[in-house]
């Protein structure tokens, strides 16, 4: 077996490693994951999850992990309302008798990303996840990696396999090719204890989830756990935005300012979001690697996830893809058929690459019609066609 007496390190404690780290472990390989997060209960940050049957269900399933899955899904939360501006509603599948229904191609149960990050966690043996563990550099030694960490701390692998997101440290070191910014950014906010704080919004949601379309500008929100919404202000923007803005993000008054502003012409029942957010709002200038990138693959390095291939958020396929990486890398490592680690490994690439790639150009030309013109109307076209 290719991975025998090896030792595994992945880099980045999301959803994607963790998935890679348990599908491994069924298949009894030694693997540690390294995570900068001070410990598991640091807040994870970002909207619910929406898995899909042929991708994240695929890997949780594959996991054995189906089933606490449907212990902590949200139900309806996946429900949504296609409003304008003004608040109006011009779609929604709230009254809808919808079914539950895993196994069904356009079922997507959403699931917090706390939640997740929690079944996925207890399904490792113990001290799988060294905490507190931020990716410095690493050096080649002997066959593979010796790897530092922030901590003072260094550990050998043979394999290491990337999983740590859009900014990652590690994939430099197998390709100096960059992602290029989309024209669009983010204002992320959330609001805690929502029933109480923000009643109008909580009404709004009901459960679910809001998109709000006008003035080629969108807001986007959804239920989290915990009586908590996430929420995104989506806009184009120069690619320095964030950077010349960065004085308002903790700034109540000067954050209201700028929506009132900026999304001049919507309703009034907007400024709760801004009103009640906690701070800071973060900045999020929404990335994509190129559609044609490839590499020379290597022995002893990969990358699954964002760390591979970044796409904007605007066709729900980041975590998805990211998920069905880990399985189909696990199969590849773990199946037998490869005669070294290199070609397993170039195997997978050879297939992640235009599958990611097909993604991601769906999730540009996605976030092109939300932020045109007739954004309303052409997303009212979308849902009504599924």
């Amino acid at each position: 077996m290719l991975l025998k007496n090896k030792k595994i390190a992945i880099i980045g404690g999301g959803p994607a490693g963790l998935t890679l780290a348990r599908l491994l472990q069924l298949q009894n390989m030694h693997v540690t994951v390294f995570e900068r997060d001070l410990n598991q209960y640091a807040r994870v940050q970002g909207s619910p999850l929406d898995l899909h049957e042929d991708s994240g269900l695929k890997a949780l399933q594959h996991a054995g992990l189906i089933e606490q899955f449907k212990q902590h899904f949200m139900p309806k939360a996946d429900r949504k309302k296609i409003m304008n501006a003004k608040a109006e509603v011009f779609l929604s599948d709230h009254d809808d008798q919808l079914e539950q229904n895993f196994g069904d191609p356009d079922f997507r149960p959403e699931i917090d990303r706390g939640a997740l990050r929690k079944i996925l966690l207890e399904s490792l043996l113990p001290d799988t996840v060294q905490w507190n563990h931020q990716f410095i550099s690493m050096q080649t030694q002997a066959n593979g990696w010796r790897l530092h960490f922030k901590n003072n701390t260094t550990f050998y692998a043979d394999l290491v396999i990337a999983a740590d997101g859009a900014n990652s440290k590690v994939r430099p070191y197998l390709t100096d090719i960059l992602a290029f910014y989309s024209g669009i950014t983010m204002l992320e906010g959330y609001i805690v204890n929502v029933k109480q704080s923000a009643p109008e919004i909580d009404q709004l949601l009901n459960g679910g989830k809001v998109m709000a379309f006008g003035h080629e500008k969108n807001l986007l929100m959804g239920q989290k756990a915990n009586d908590e919404i996430g929420f995104y202000a989506s806009f184009k923007a120069e690619e320095t935005w964030a950077t010349a803005h960065q004085a308002i993000f903790s700034d109540r008054i000067k954050v209201k300012q700028w929506f009132k502003s900026f999304y001049s012409g919507w309703d009034a029942i907007w400024d709760n979001l801004f009103e009640h957010t906690s701070l800071p709002l973060i900045p999020r200038p929404i990335y994509c690697m190129p559609l044609d990138q490839t590499w020379q693959s290597q022995a002893n390095l990969t990358l699954i996830g964002d760390a591979a291939h970044v796409m904007p958020p605007f066709a729900g396929e980041g975590v998805n893809v990211s998920m069905l990486d880990a399985l189909n890398l696990s199969e590849y490592l773990c199946s037998g058929q490869f005669s070294s680690l290199q070609a397993a490994i170039a195997a997978y690439e050879h297939e992640m690459r235009p599958r990611a790639a097909k993604m991601a150009e769906y999730s540009l030309e996605n976030g092109e019609r939300m932020h045109a013109p007739d954004a309303l109307q052409n997303m009212l076209n979308v849902f009504q066609s599924h």
